[in-house]
C-alpha cells in the first residue's frame, strides 16, 4: 500500500464519521481545533498527517486512534486488548513509565504498550526467549522506547545487539534521554537509533518525531502488523 493510498483511506474513513454524526466540515474542523481546508485536504487524501492532527480528528469525531485507522482498512477495533504489541518501552523509572503511558492515554492510542523495566528483560521480549519463549518472533513491536541508563543490560547493548540480530535489525528505536548532549545519545545514534526524546514523554514530542520515521500509519495499523 502507497503513501497516497492509505491517505485516501484515511481521509474516506474521517469523512465516514464525520457524515455519521451529522457534522459539517466547519464543525468538525472546530472541533478538532484545524482549519476546514486543512479537513477538506485530510478527507481528499491530500494531506500527509502528523500524530498530532490525527489524535485531534480521532477525538474531534469521539473514537480512539486506532479505532480509526481500523475502520479505513475495514477492520474491526479491539481497542481493549488488540492481540499485538504494537510498542515497547525499555523503562526503570516508575515516574517515567506513569509519564509516558498517561501521555499515550490522553491522546487515546489504541496501541498496547508493553514495558520492560531492565535491558536483560527487553532483549528475552523482542529475542523471544526465556518467559518469552512462546511469544511470536514474526510479530516484533514496531517501535521501541529504550531509555540508556538500564539495570543488568544498558541500553547501548541492548540496542548492539537489536541490530546484530535479523529479526529486530529493522526495528525503530526511539532514545530516551534526560539531555540532548548526552555522550551516549551521540553513540546510539551512531548505532542506529532513529531519534531521540528528551524526557518525560509526552505526546507532543513522540508526535514531533513521527513524521521522521515514518510511523503514523505503521504503528497504528493493526491488521498490517508483522506482515
Amino acid at each position: 500500500m502507497t503513501g497516497l493510498d492509505v491517505r485516501k483511506q484515511f481521509g474516506a474513513a474521517v469523512r465516514a464519521h464525520r457524515l455519521r454524526l451529522g457534522l459539517s466540515q466547519e464543525t468538525l474542523a472546530e472541533r478538532a481545533e484545524l482549519h476546514r481546508t486543512y479537513v477538506t485536504d485530510v478527507e481528499r487524501g491530500a494531506r500527509n498527517l502528523s500524530l498530532e492532527s490525527i489524535s485531534r480528528l480521532a477525538r474531534a469525531l469521539d473514537i480512539s486512534i486506532g479505532s480509526l485507522f481500523l475502520s479505513s482498512t475495514g477492520g474491526e477495533s479491539n481497542d481493549q486488548n488488540s492481540g499485538s504489541i504494537h510498542i515497547l518501552l525499555v523503562e526503570d523509572d516508575p515516574k517515567d513509565i506513569e509519564l509516558a503511558l498517561r501521555a499515550f492515554a490522553e491522546a487515546k492510542l489504541a496501541n498496547q504498550i508493553e514495558i520492560a523495566r531492565d535491558g536483560a528483560t527487553a532483549l528475552d521480549y523482542m529475542l523471544c526467549r526465556g518467559r518469552y519463549a512462546q511469544r511470536q518472533p514474526k510479530t516484533p513491536p514496531h517501535v521501541v522506547l529504550l531509555d540508556l541508563y538500564l539495570p543488568k543490560v544498558d541500553g547501548l547493548e541492548v540496542l548492539r545487539s537489536m541490530r546484530a540480530n535479523d529479526t529486530t535489525r529493522r526495528t525503530h528505536v526511539v532514545v530516551l534521554t534526560n539531555s540532548r548532549s548526552d555522550a551516549h545519545v551521540r553513540e546510539a545514534l551512531r548505532l542506529g537509533a532513529d531519534a531521540y526524546i528528551v524526557k518525560p514523554i509526552d505526546f507532543q514530542s513522540f508526535s514531533a518525531i513521527t513524521p521522521q520515521l515514518n510511523l503514523y500509519w505503521s504503528l497504528l495499523n493493526h491488521q498490517r502488523l508483522g506482515s
